[in-house]
């Protein structure tokens, strides 16, 4: 039998043998486009270092049409971290070309009381920037952005149409905050987590201006602001949802899940230096008789053992608290008139050197621990009128004020400069919070915001966006167990002895 038949076979199979083991070469070679005058490929860095050139002058003309607009406050604690982003951001730009972006702070754009809420300044944004530029991103002090990430999430959506943009959140169950829309089914409707970032095509800027001009915003309460926006760009259907983005994102930017992330969030309590001192904070509880023997037995059971300095003030001189008149009858809306007079009380009673004075509610539920963390960031020497901001008729003038609920924090100058105004309660029930912020509003004292105070009960916020908060404070006791929601949400361990007893709780059941 002849052997040549198997001698072809097997220099075939060397052939082809030595053909793979050249391929990745042939094809880095073949693939590889050696300029004109280049002798090899040894030059191709060269090549691509001039790639990597074009790219950022792309991302430097792309970056110029891009404004950043950062929800900063006039506190000088807020003030700083908003510039210091605004650097950041800028840093980064600088690092990509010379065409700078726009960065806008909220707190120097405009006189406007109601800048905040964002539907003021849209008329604004499109007289300035609606020609020349293609989106509007708003973010957080304490947002964290990748600016080329960024640029490259926005540059998968056509900024000449319509885009409404964020991280998306949603209710579980329809809740108080937000007037219990979408009843039915309040999961099918998404708003953005601030905290990730959200961003606005130019096109729909344009819309809401032109909305905005011929329909002025209603003297209405702004309660939360981030579902208001998402419900006003809806317009029932006539306008864009939002569009979830999973590169906004709210994880910490130490964390392994942000690879992906334009855009993250410090997502830790503020610390600046050592905790205010026990003995700096002043704690006022507002109660009434009827209310002796079941809410404040829960303030007894939770987080009075955290305050040095407490009072409890009623309408009923009840010894076993102890609680204290003030000589303020009990009215069944509104406190104003025991609100002015625990005001009263601490400036004229307690120590000159105690600089804090906190007012809750005998339903609040609030971390003193965390309060005297937060606090170390701010100045007593400033006037402070610090807690979960709310407005009212911000469309047409109107004020911001702190939400009495959640707890409202008080520098003693706040307190002195209220106190030496004429301001006060135009009646016994006026709403406290309310008048508190008219009168520091007239003043010319910042109210100033923080989210981790909550007018309401953990179940009546997303799950998304308290996953990221360290809270101070939630209030209400109304179908749930307060002691559980302390322990739970707020005491300094997520695990603290009760009784003698550990106890343990999971935030889902809640």
């Amino acid at each position: 039998m002849s052997r040549e038949p198997g001698c072809k076979c097997w220099v075939l199979l060397a052939a082809c043998a030595h053909l793979f083991f050249l391929l990745p070469l042939l094809r880095t070679r073949a693939f590889a486009v050696i300029p004109e005058g280049a002798e090899d490929e040894t030059e191709l860095p060269v090549l691509q270092k001039s790639k990597k050139s074009g790219t950022i002058s792309k991302i430097s003309r792309e970056l110029k049409e891009i404004v950043f607009v950062i929800q900063s406050q006039s506190n000088s604690f807020h003030s700083k971290r908003a510039e210091d982003l605004k650097r950041d951001i800028l840093n980064q730009a600088a690092d990509l070309g010379k065409e700078l972006p726009t960065v806008l702070l909220i707190h120097q754009m405009s006189g406007h009381e109601g800048a905040w809420t964002i539907l003021p300044l849209m008329r604004d944004f499109s007289v300035t920037y609606g020609r020349n530029s293609s989106w509007i991103f708003f973010c957080e002090e304490d947002t964290r952005i990748q600016v080329v990430k960024l640029l490259e999430t926005l540059g998968r959506f056509d900024s000449s149409k319509e885009w409404f943009l964020g991280k998306a959140l949603y209710d579980e169950e329809s809740t108080i905050i937000h007037h219990y829309a979408f009843a039915e089914n309040p999961t099918v409707f998404k708003f953005p987590d601030f905290a990730a970032g959200w961003a606005l095509s130019i096109p729909l800027v344009n819309k809401l201006a032109k909305k905005l001009k011929s329909e002025p915003l209603k003297s209405d309460f702004t309660i939360d602001l981030k579902h208001e926006i998402a419900l006003y760009i809806w317009q029932k259907g006539e306008g864009p949802h939002l569009t979830p983005v999973p590169e906004f994102c709210t994880d910490d930017v130490n964390s392994y899940k942000v690879d992906h992330c334009a855009t993250t969030f410090s997502n830790f309590l503020p610390l600046c230096g050592e905790p205010v001192k026990k003995e700096d904070v002043f704690v006022a509880v507002k109660t009434c008789q009827k209310f002796h023997g079941d809410r404040i037995p829960v303030v007894k059971q939770t987080w009075e053992r955290e305050a040095a300095l407490i009072e409890y003030y009623s309408d009923y001189a009840d010894i076993s608290i102890p609680t204290i008149d003030l000589g303020v009858p009990n009215t069944d809306r509104g406190h104003c008139g025991k609100t002015f007079a625990i005001l009263e009380r601490f400036l004229n009673h307690s120590s000159s050197r105690t600089p804090w004075l906190v007012i809750v509610d005998d339903d609040t539920l609030i971390s003193i621990f965390r309060l005297r963390k937060l606090l170390s960031c701010y100045d007593p020497n400033e006037p402070v009128f610090l807690g979960e901001r709310y407005g009212y008729g911000l469309g047409t003038g109107g004020y911001s004020y702190i939400t009495g609920g959640g707890g409202m924090v008080f520098s003693r100058i706040a307190v002195q400069k209220l106190l030496a105004s004429k301001c006060r309660c135009y009646s016994m029930d006026a709403p406290d919070d309310m008048v508190l912020g008219m009168c520091f509003s007239g003043l010319g004292v910042p109210i100033t915001h923080s989210p981790l105070f909550h007018q309401a009960r953990p179940m009546d916020y997303p799950k998304g966006y308290l996953s990221h908060q360290i809270p101070v404070s939630f209030h209400k006791h109304w179908n749930i167990d307060p002691v559980k929601v302390y322990f739970t949400w707020l005491a300094p361990n997520t695990e603290e002895s009760l009784d003698g007893k550990k106890v343990g709780y999971n935030r889902e059941d809640l």
